[in-house]
């Protein structure tokens, strides 16, 4: 009896944190490398110069320096250094913000017919605006310095708390964390 619960119990705790993983803010959403490519080929990296542009980015360009030091961070942990003179690979990042409207589609239980007169009504289908939020996509490419070519890519996109710099941060250091963690070592 004791055995049955306690496999009821691990069986809830691992459905718990797969959902709770299936329902991270953050996607990756592409990665791809170059044959025969691993972070450990490498020994320092540095940032090619970000030009930011475009209304939508403007509130988030002030966090383009907390990006590049978590990406740092997260790379120095798996053994890379910064070096700003001669780097092994340079890392190129590409930042797109977009406003999206959430819609939901119109229910007849939920959403009574209109009156027309002279014993008219009428209903239809419809999309509803509920809300808008931002959404970005941060897009990270490794070059070879030296051969000066792209050797791994990856893409990742969520929703972009605009209201909370703490929230932003934290879910740039999630994404970042995720995405870097898909660079074959």
């Amino acid at each position: 009896m004791f055995a049955m619960q306690n496999r009821k119990l691990i069986y809830l705790i691992v459905w718990t944190s797969l959902m709770i993983a299936g329902c991270s803010p953050i996607r990756i959403l592409d990665t791809e490398s170059d044959a025969g490519f691993k972070l450990g080929n490498y020994t320092s990296f540095d940032f090619y110069e970000v030009e930011a542009s475009g209304e939508a980015l403007e509130p988030y360009a002030t966090q383009l320096d907390f990006l590049k030091q978590e990406i740092s961070q997260q790379l120095q942990q798996r053994g890379l250094t910064r070096n700003t003179t001669n780097p092994d690979l340079k890392i190129n990042l590409g930042i797109v913000v977009s406003e999206e409207v959430q819609t939901r589609e119109t229910n007849i239980l939920t959403d009574p017919p209109y009156y027309m007169g002279q014993r008219r009504y009428t209903w239809k289908s419809r999309d509803v605006e509920v809300g808008r939020y931002q959404k970005g996509t941060l897009s990270l490419h490794l070059v070879d310095h030296a051969a000066n070519e792209l050797v791994w890519e990856g893409a990742a996109g969520g929703v972009v708390p605009s209201d909370n710099t703490s929230k932003l941060q934290k879910r740039i250091r999630q994404g970042v964390a995720q995405l870097v963690q898909k660079i074959p070592q």
